[in-house]
């Protein structure tokens, strides 16, 4: 059986794939770019197999670099509006955060996204108050893979590497933590399949984020064991 540490303070997540979907949002934004240029449109497959290593990768992947300051631009002025509706949180999203923040969890969002439509996303769900330290990729010199995100998320929340956990649906979040020195959980709700996932090795592989809320459920009844337990 998969247990998590006693010792774990703060617990970060990404954002796509992870706690949201907004997917919907990124093809519409993607496509509404696309046309500007003539393009054809994209499905949202092939969207959801190219989003996570951050909006300038993402909208480069599909113009000439030509186009790519223009398409940005249009890129992100189209999304900053299309952020605002329809976007939903993955099932088991609100149950988990709102456990974690019960039992005292520092919680952080560390994301190759702007910043800005980060703290739009969670705004817009009414789950802002939850996260102490929302970081994204504009945040920090080089996007994840690279540690950098999450150091600056630890060194924010004055906790230690090993008393951290990062949460990811994408190797790249894999890589990521693993280099940051903090446990990595896996969950393949987002734009990896689960064989990519396994292939990374992360610290802990679950199903749903309400398995991940029953192993943290565990981890608290084995520090307070019920009276019939004790017997």
């Amino acid at each position: 059986m998969q247990v998590l540490p006693e010792t774990i303070r703060l617990v970060a997540f990404d954002l796509d794939g992870t706690l949201v979907d907004a997917y919907p949002a990124i093809r519409d934004s993607l496509n509404y770019m696309l046309g500007h240029f003539g393009l054809p449109p994209c499905s949202l497959t092939v969207v959801k197999r190219s989003v996570g290593w951050g909006v300038d990768t993402l909208v480069g992947t599909f113009v000439n670099p030509q186009q790519k300051d223009e398409a940005l631009r249009i890129f992100r002025e189209h999304h900053d509006r299309r952020l605002r509706r329809d976007i939903r949180l993955l099932p088991g999203a609100g149950e988990l955060l709102s456990y974690l923040d019960r039992q005292g969890c520092r919680l952080a969002v560390a994301s190759n996204r702007p910043t800005e439509f980060c703290l739009i996303i969670l705004e817009s769900l009414g789950i802002r108050g939850y996260f102490s330290e929302v970081r994204g990729g504009d945040s920090v010199s080089v996007p994840k893979p690279d540690p950098e995100i999450l150091r600056c998320v630890l060194k924010g929340a004055g906790i230690p590497a090993s008393e951290a956990v990062y949460v990811g649906d994408m190797t790249v979040d894999i890589l990521c933590g693993r280099q940051a020195g903090v446990i990595t959980v896996a969950v393949p709700t987002g734009s990896c399949t689960l064989a990519q996932i396994r292939a990374e090795k992360p610290d802990i592989l679950v199903r749903s984020l309400d398995e991940l809320r029953a192993l943290f459920a565990a981890r608290q009844k084995a520090r307070f064991p019920t009276q019939k337990q004790i017997s």
